[in-house]
């Protein structure tokens, strides 16, 4: 595991951390009464699913192919390649199964992610 995972690991345990605890000596704030929105004429549903393992199996050839050429461009000196197709590639795994709602008074968007 890198250095900067293992940060990002630990951010997020602390913030985890301190959203499910809070001081002894705050009091919790009353629950707010749930606001209604007004009715919609109508309300529009989109339903999108964004297939990225489908495509990181696909493209994962290409990128391992490619990645000694980004040893050549200037800007990415210093950056071991075939480390960032992995990591990438893990990167985009890990996203799947996410689904992302969208809400809004006149529309609900939901992306899925697999």
């Amino acid at each position: 595991m890198s250095g900067g995972m293992a940060m990002f690991r630990s951010e997020l345990r602390s913030a985890v951390r301190e959203a499910q605890g809070r001081p002894a000596a705050q009091p919790r704030p009353p629950a707010a009464a749930p606001v209604a929105a007004p009715p919609a004429a109508k309300r529009t549903t989109i339903r999108l699913w964004l297939p990225l393992t489908p495509f990181w199996i696909l493209l994962s050839p290409f990128a391992l192919l490619l990645a000694p050429i980004l040893a050549l461009v200037p800007q990415t000196r210093g950056v071991p390649p075939f480390r960032t197709v992995f990591a990438l590639g893990g990167a985009l795994l890990a996203l799947s199964g996410t689904v992302v709602d969208v809400t809004s008074r006149d529309a609900l968007i939901r992306i899925r992610i697999f």
